[in-house]
C-alpha cells in the first residue's frame, strides 16, 4: 500500500507538468545578491540544498562552473541536473531567495538578511535542433581559479563562450582539460539559446530578461528564516514549514509540488477567463 501511494503521488505530480520541456534536464544557475559575504555563503547553502535534493531523487548532478566568494561561499555557480522531469520539478525555483539569520561572520551576533537568485532553464530538447553558427561565437580562455588544486591554475584551461547575436554567455573552469571545459560550456550555452528562442516564440522574452527583478528586498519568491524563529515560506503558493533545517538539507518536495499545483490553477483560471470573454 505504501508503494502504491508513493506511485500514485508521483503520477499526480507528473500530470501537473504542462510544457514539453518539463521532462528535460535542468540547467540551474545561482548568483549571490545584496549582502556581500553573507550572500555568498547563502548561495553556497542553496547549492548544497539543490544537490542534496537532486541526489535524493536519483538525479545526476554535473557542476559546470563556480566562482568562490572572496571570504566564503560562492559568487555564482552553474549545475546541470540530469534526469527525467528535472526541469519540470526545478522550474519553480526561478527567482530570488531570502535568508534571515544570526550571521556567523558578525562578531556582534547581529541578525542579517541575505539574498541569492536562482535561474532554471531546460537543457536543449533532443527533437529540436538549435543551430549555432561558429562565427557567432567569441571564445575566451583564461586561467582557472578557486577549487581544483594548484594544477588547475597552471594553464589557461577555463573557457568562456559568448553568443554574439544574443549576448548570452556560458563558461566552465571545473575541468583541467580546456576541451572538456569547452564542451560543458557549449552545453550550457545551447540550453540558454534554446530557452531564449522559446521565450521569443512565446513573446515572453522581454518579461523574462528585461523585467527580471533585482536580487534584493521585496523581490523574493521564498523566505528562509532561522532567527528569531524557524520558517520557510513560499510567497507565491503560501506553502510553509517550521522545519527550516530539513528544507536546507534538500527536502523540497512540498514546495515544488505546491508550485506545480499553483501554476496549473493559474493556467486553468486564465483559460476559463479567456473562454468566458
Amino acid at each position: 500500500m505504501d508503494r502504491l501511494q508513493k506511485d500514485l503521488k508521483e503520477l499526480e505530480t507528473t500530470l501537473l507538468f504542462r510544457r514539453t520541456e518539463d521532462e528535460e534536464n535542468a540547467v540551474l544557475s545561482l548568483n549571490s545578491g545584496a549582502g556581500g559575504t553573507e550572500s555568498c555563503d547563502w548561495a553556497a547553502m542553496l547549492l548544497r540544498m539543490y544537490v542534496r535534493w537532486a541526489q535524493s531523487k536519483g538525479y545526476e548532478v554535473e557542476e559546470v562552473d563556480s566562482l568562490p566568494g572572496e571570504e566564503a561561499g560562492l559568487k555564482n555557480a552553474t549545475l546541470i541536473v540530469k534526469g527525467e522531469w528535472a526541469y519540470g520539478r526545478l522550474k519553480s525555483e526561478n527567482g530570488v531567495h531570502r535568508l534571515v539569520r544570526i550571521s556567523p561572520f558578525d562578531s556582534n551576533k547581529r541578525r542579517h538578511t541575505s539574498f541569492a537568485s536562482v535561474d532554471v532553464i531546460p537543457e536543449e530538447r533532443k527533437d529540436i535542433e538549435i543551430v549555432i553558427n561558429p562565427s557567432d561565437l567569441r571564445i575566451d580562455t583564461f586561467r582557472a581559479g578557486g577549487h581544483g588544486g594548484q594544477h588547475v591554475n597552471v594553464t589557461d584551461s577555463a573557457v568562456r563562450i559568448t553568443h554574439l547575436p544574443t549576448g548570452l554567455v556560458a563558461q566552465c573552469q571545473n575541468e583541467r582539460s580546456q576541451h572538456k571545459n569547452k564542451t560543458s560550456a557549449m552545453r550550457v550555452l545551447r540550453a540558454r539559446v534554446y530557452e531564449y528562442e522559446l521565450k521569443k516564440r512565446e513573446d515572453r522574452l522581454a518579461k523574462h530578461y528585461g523585467n527580471k527583478m533585482e536580487i534584493a528586498w521585496g523581490s523574493q519568491i521564498r523566505s528562509y528564516v532561522l532567527h528569531p524563529y524557524n520558517m520557510v515560506k513560499d510567497h507565491r503558493t503560501q506553502v510553509e514549514t517550521s522545519n527550516a533545517q530539513v528544507v536546507l538539507d534538500g527536502d523540497l518536495d512540498a514546495f515544488l509540488e505546491g508550485y506545480l499545483k499553483y501554476d496549473a490553477a493559474k493556467a486553468a483560471d486564465k483559460k476559463s477567463k479567456k473562454g468566458s470573454g
